[in-house]
C-alpha cells in the first residue's frame, strides 16, 4: 500500500517508481520486536562501516598506483601531499579494524541468541558469506601498501593454495600472474580490492532480504505473538542506532587521532624486498585466529582444512544446534559453553601472534581442538540433554509480569531478562 507523502514531487515520483514507500516501509514502520537490546546495534554499525570504508576507498584509490616500483611511494605521497591524504588513509586503515570489530561481535550476539536457528538458516548463512568476502577483501587491501609485511603476507597467504593436491601449484601461478608475488599479483589485488566491496553491498541487500522476511531476532529468542510485542523501527530504534553510532565514532576517532598505528604492523612502513624475509610474519589482528588454526597442524594441507573448516562449520551451525530455544538466556549450561567458546578464541587471537615453537604450539592445538570441539560435538550433546528454563509466552510478559519476571513459567524460579 503506497505511503501518503505531503511532498508533491515526492508524490509523483513515488506513483512511478515507489521507491519512497519501500523506504517507509523498510526503515520507518517496519515492525520491530520491542525488545531489542543494544547488541542489535551492531548490524547497522556494520553497514556504516561499510560505507565509511567504500568512500574512503574510492578517495585513496584516485590516488594510488598499482604497481610494484610506485605503490609505496603513492602512499607516502597520500600521508604527506595530498590534502588530508592523511587523515583519510587513517579512516580507512582502522576502517577495516573496526569494521572486523562490529562484525565478529555481531556474529557472537547471533551464537548466543540463536539468531541461526529456524527461520534465519539462510539470513545466517549470508551473513557467513559476508564475513568471507570481508577476509579477502581485506587481505588484498593489506597487500597493496607494498610495504614488508604486504608482500610477505601476500606470499605466505597465496602459497597455502600449493597444498592443493595435483591442481595447487597452477592456482598458486595463476593467482599470482606469473612465477612469483610481483606486478601482476599486484594489479590483479588492487582490482579485486576495489571490487570485492560492492559485491560485499550485493550480498548485504540481500541479508537484509532475508532478515526483513522473518523479521530480527531478539533477546528473548521467542517469536513476536503480536503487534503488542513490536514498535515501529523509526524513531526508537533509529535513535538507538544512532547513540550507538555515537559511542562507535567515539572509540573509532580516537585511534585515528592518537593511535592510528597501534592496530598495524611496523614492517609495512618498510619498502618490500623480495630479498629479506621478517624475523616474524604475522597477518592484520583479524586474522589471528584462523592464522593460529593453520598452524596448529604440522601438515600443511592438513592446516589449510583445518582453516578453512574453521569458517565452514559456521555455514552448518543451524543443523547442529537442534535445540528448539534460541536464546541462551534459558540455556544455562549452553551458556556457560558460550563464554569458553569466547576465550578459546581470545586465546587463538593471541596465540596466532605467537612464534610457532615451545608451548606456543601446544596451546594453538588445544585451543583449535576445543573451537570444532564446541561446534561439532557439545552443541549436538546440548541440543539432546540439556534442559532449558521455561520461556515467556510473549515478549511483552516479562515487563508486564510481576516484578519483571516471567508471568506465564511455572515450575522454575522467576529471573529478570
Amino acid at each position: 500500500m503506497a505511503a501518503n507523502f505531503s511532498n508533491p514531487v515526492v508524490r509523483w515520483i513515488d506513483h512511478r517508481l515507489p521507491v519512497f514507500t519501500f523506504m517507509h516501509h523498510e526503515l520507518h514502520e517496519y515492525p520491530t520486536p520491542k525488545n531489542l537490546s543494544y547488541w542489535w546495534n551492531f548490524g547497522s554499525l556494520a553497514g556504516i562501516a561499510l560505507v565509511i570504508m567504500i568512500v574512503t576507498g574510492i578517495t585513496l584509490a584516485m590516488h594510488y598506483t598499482p604497481h610494484v616500483d610506485h605503490a609505496f611511494d603513492s602512499v607516502e605521497r597520500i600521508m604527506r601531499d595530498v590534502n588530508y591524504g592523511w587523515l583519510i588513509r587513517y579512516i580507512h586503515m582502522n576502517g577495516a579494524s573496526f569494521f572486523f570489530i562490529v562484525v565478529y561481535i555481531h556474529i557472537f550476539r547471533g551464537l548466543y541468541f540463536g539468531s541461526y536457528k529456524a527461520p534465519r538458516e539462510i539470513l545466517w548463512m549470508l551473513g557467513v558469506v559476508i564475513l568471507l568476502l570481508m577476509m579477502a577483501t581485506a587481505f588484498m587491501g593489506y597487500v597493496l601498501p607494498w610495504g614488508q609485511m604486504s608482500f610477505w603476507g601476500a606470499t605466505v597467504i597465496t602459497n597455502l593454495f600449493s597444498a592443493i593436491p595435483l591442481a595447487g601449484e597452477s592456482i598458486v601461478t595463476w593467482l599470482w600472474g606469473g612465477f612469483s608475488v610481483d606486478n601482476a599479483t599486484l594489479n590483479r589485488f588492487f582490482s579485486l580490492h576495489f571490487l570485492l566491496p560492492f559485491v560485499i553491498v550485493g550480498v548485504v541487500v540481500l541479508h537484509i532480504v532475508a532478515l526483513h522476511r522473518f523479521g530480527s531476532n531478539n533477546p528473548l529468542g521467542i517469536d513476536v505473538k503480536g503487534p503488542k510485542d513490536q514498535i515501529p523501527f523509526h524513531p526508537y530504534y533509529t535513535i538507538k542506532d544512532a547513540f550507538g553510532l555515537g559511542v562507535f565514532l567515539i572509540f573509532f576517532s580516537a585511534f585515528i587521532f592518537f593511535a592510528p598505528n597501534f592496530l598495524g604492523h611496523p614492517d609495512n612502513y618498510i619498502p618490500a624486498n623480495p630479498l629479506v624475509t621478517p624475523a616474524h610474519i604475522v597477518p592484520e589482528w583479524y586474522f589471528l585466529p584462523f592464522y593460529a588454526i593453520l598452524r596448529a597442524v604440522p601438515d600443511k594441507l592438513g592446516g589449510v582444512l583445518l582453516m578453512f573448516g574453521a569458517i565452514a562449520v559456521l555455514f552448518i551451525l543451524p543443523w547442529l544446534d537442534r535445540s528448539p530455544v534460541r536464546s541462551g538466556q534459558f540455556r544455562p549450561i549452553f551458556k556457560i559453553f558460550f563464554w569458553l567458546l569466547v576465550i578459546d578464541v581470545v586465546v587463538l587471537t593471541w596465540l596466532g601472534a605467537k612464534p610457532a615453537e615451545g608451548w606456543y604450539v601446544i596451546g594453538t592445538q588445544i585451543a583449535t581442538v576445543w573451537y570444532f570441539l564446541h561446534f561439532l560435538v557439545i552443541l549436538p550433546l546440548l541440543s539432546i540433554f540439556e534442559t532449558p528454563k521455561p520461556l515467556p509466552k510473549s515478549i511483552s510478559e516479562p515487563v508486564l509480569g510481576a516484578g519483571g519476571g516471567f508471568a506465564g513459567a511455572t515450575a522454575a524460579p522467576r529471573e529478570k531478562v
